[in-house]
């Protein structure tokens, strides 16, 4: 097996060793389900002694079914690289941390933007994954209530919140009382709305945060996520390859939105799906069919015929 990354017109293509897979818009087709021509493919790749990661901005409870549904036995990257954990025994590999007071001026900067922070900790055995201040049948801090109708501007929030209220530690008092061992978080709402919180709180932290604005097909509206400078995919996907002393050309990503856009740009083989945002379209090395169309039998094809 050999694929040649970035120049394939070169004489000595550099083999892929190790394979990196967004989940949503990627693994995960449009009806939110891993067809059985994927797992074939994923299958196919790892027969072929081709390592497969899952670099996703999932929780890591999200990924546990996603990996097992494929056969990966691999360290989870989630939550666009704040948390790695190994799947076999849930032992935490690396968890992002803020530097001093950065989180408070995060949350205090989001309240008074009118948005509610979701703050994710690494809390998997105490059964829970997130804190926030209220859940969509209570009203939240300051008498406002979380939406449930979705023209509202909490609505996003509310969606998400009732899909996960499970996964919640509730804590009003949150801006004031910060838990330990926060490594991520999210605002939701509108797409301007948080894109005008993204620069804002990059004007504010300017060399303390990881940002993104993105939209999960599985939710209302759009998250800006934040997490300490340095955090994204390809940061958790390097980590993982040097210990199996693995390059970044030996590496292929493929993804589609613009947390993806990172690893793409730094593997020897980026390729992009169909129904990618434009600018990972634009910073892909090849370009597949789309998540309802087998992009990823596509992307089995070419690393297994040597591109």
């Amino acid at each position: 097996m050999q694929a040649m990354p970035k120049s394939f017109a070169t004489d000595s293509p550099i083999p892929i060793r190790l394979l990196v897979l967004d989940v949503d818009g990627t693994v995960m087709n449009s009806r939110h389900e891993i067809a059985a021509a994927t797992c074939q493919a994923v299958a196919a790749i790892r027969a072929a002694g081709i390592r497969v990661l899952l670099a996703t901005g999932r929780r890591y409870r999200d990924t546990l079914p996603v990996a097992e549904r494929l056969g990966i036995h691999e360290p989870l990257i989630t939550a666009s690289g704040a948390l790695i954990k190994r799947p076999t025994d849930h032992t935490t590999l690396s968890r992002a941390v803020f530097g001093p007071g950065v989180l408070e001026g995060v949350v205090a900067r989001m309240i008074a933007s009118g948005h509610e922070p979701v703050l994710y900790s690494d809390s998997f055995a105490d059964g829970f994954d997130f804190h926030c201040r209220g859940l969509p049948d209570g009203p939240t801090p300051g008498g406002r209530r979380v939406a449930a109708n979705d023209q509202l501007p909490l609505a996003g929030l509310a969606d998400y919140l009732e899909h996960n209220r499970s996964l919640a530690c509730v804590a009003p008092d949150l801006h004031d009382n910060l838990p330990a061992g926060v490594f991520a978080g999210f605002a939701m709402g509108g797409h301007q709305p948080m894109l005008e919180l993204e620069e804002s709180l990059h004007a504010d932290f300017p060399a303390a945060l990881s940002l993104h604005t993105i939209r999960s097909p599985r939710y209302l509206h759009w998250m800006c996520e934040i997490a300490p400078v340095g955090i994204d995919k390809w940061a958790g996907v390097l980590s993982m390859a040097r210990e199996w002393g693995i390059g970044s050309a030996e590496i292929c990503a493929v993804g589609d939105d613009v947390n993806d856009l990172p690893m793409i740009r730094g593997a020897g083989l980026g390729i992009a799906m169909g129904n990618a945002q434009p600018q990972v379209l634009a910073a892909a090395d090849r370009i597949v069919a789309t998540h309802d169309n087998d992009g990823l039998v596509e992307v089995a094809n070419l690393l297994l015929s040597g591109g």
